[in-house]
């Protein structure tokens, strides 16, 4: 196959991929969005319209689920348990408490110490254009490729 790929290419030709099959129909990402869309709405039923979706499902998947799953108490309790008997943990409301509170006290103090200083803006810039994809995720939603 290779061979008939670099023959075509030679003459001219520009190489053709096989369709997809089944198999790569996309349907583990339907079901994806599936899920993103059922949980946006859970969100929004929780949380209203004053914060955005993004806010929302990086708050929750992202700040709190990342805090609660830092408790070994927890992993222990959902590696010899049903998903069912985890649910009523008696420990899980109260990391889960917890994790709420710690996370306003880093996001606060956070957003204080960048509003306060030049130096922490200028390095979340540096950080948001040289790591995070900042300006590339901006063109990409703005319809234009990175350039």
């Amino acid at each position: 196959m290779l061979n008939s790929i670099l023959e075509n290419s030679d003459q001219g030709e520009t190489p053709k991929l096989a369709p997809i099959t089944e198999a790569g129909s996309g349907s583990v990402q339907e079901q994806q969005k599936v899920y993103v869309a059922e949980l946006i709405d859970k969100l929004n039923d929780l949380f209203g319209s004053e914060t955005s979706e993004q806010d929302q499902l990086g708050y929750v998947n992202g700040t709190i689920l990342g805090k609660v799953a830092e408790s070994t108490t927890l992993q222990q309790q959902a590696a010899n348990n049903t998903k069912e008997q985890f649910a009523n943990s008696p420990n899980l409301k109260t990391k889960l408490q917890n994790a709420i509170i710690d996370s306003l006290d880093a996001h606060n103090a956070m957003s204080t110490k960048a509003l306060n200083s030049p130096i922490v803006m200028h390095g979340l810039l540096d950080i948001l254009l040289n790591h995070s994809g900042l300006y590339e995720k901006l063109r990409s939603q703005s319809g234009l490729r990175p350039g």
